[in-house]
């Protein structure tokens, strides 16, 4: 059964120089998570924040942090994430040592999540789908916001939602990438239950945003599956 649809907005596309002010509004606008993308310049091309940067906006709100490392050998900066105030870490099953990572931010007594890239089969997480609290499926290429979403994902998304739903397990499917108020109800169609927005939710009044993409969203029956 599909959880509630849920909103994260991805502060990547927030501005910078305003970041607190911009996380107070995602908060009174019904965010129900704050998603924060961390690039390292080498898993992906682009570089953005650190543990620092979260340290400094943890007090800015009482959401929850979905902290998306997008970044090569996560498991050495587990611990910093999760002292910074991250509440789920969520690293890329390209990266190695799945089962390691998990457990190292479980002992963190953080949820954990993986996520796949495009082009990455769900087949790769198998064996660790039932020790996940979240599985995150890109729809666009990671490492710059702003990007098309790329509907040939959508299939990838709704097997996603049926190995979730068969197997009865407790997990949120999320979705990141090109999410706005028309691919949103696309996502939610074909299972996703978390639609991260960044470009659509900062470039313009952030509270209207994020109440606009909802009302899309919760507009759209996932097809496959009743609740």
């Amino acid at each position: 059964m599909m959880n509630r649809i849920k909103i994260a907005p991805s502060i990547l596309s927030a501005d910078f120089s305003q970041l607190g002010n911009e996380i107070i509004l995602a908060e009174k606008g019904g965010a129900d998570l704050i998603h924060i993308d961390v690039m390292d310049g080498h898993f992906v091309p682009n570089i953005t924040i650190g543990p620092v940067v979260i340290s400094a906006v943890r007090d800015k709100t009482t959401l929850p942090f979905d902290v998306h490392l997008m970044i090569e050998n996560p498991i050495r900066y587990v611990d910093d994430f999760a002292k910074a105030g991250a509440d789920i870490i969520t690293f890329h099953a390209e990266t190695n040592a799945l089962l390691d990572t998990i457990k190292k931010v479980k002992d963190n007594d953080k949820k954990v999540g993986i996520s796949l890239n495009p082009s990455t089969p769900l087949s790769v997480v198998n064996d660790v789908i039932d020790k996940i609290d979240l599985l995150l499926i890109m729809t666009v290429h990671p490492g710059f916001s702003g990007q098309k979403f790329i509907h040939d994902v959508l299939p990838k998304i709704e097997k996603g939602r049926k190995i979730i739903d068969e197997g009865q397990l407790k997990i949120d499917l999320e979705v990141d990438g090109g999410i706005n108020e028309n691919t949103a109800p696309l996502a939610v169609k074909h299972g996703a239950n978390i639609l991260v927005a960044g470009s659509s939710v900062f470039k313009g009044d952030v509270m209207e945003r994020i109440k606009s993409l909802r009302l899309c969203a919760e507009g759209a029956k996932h097809k496959v599956f009743k609740e």
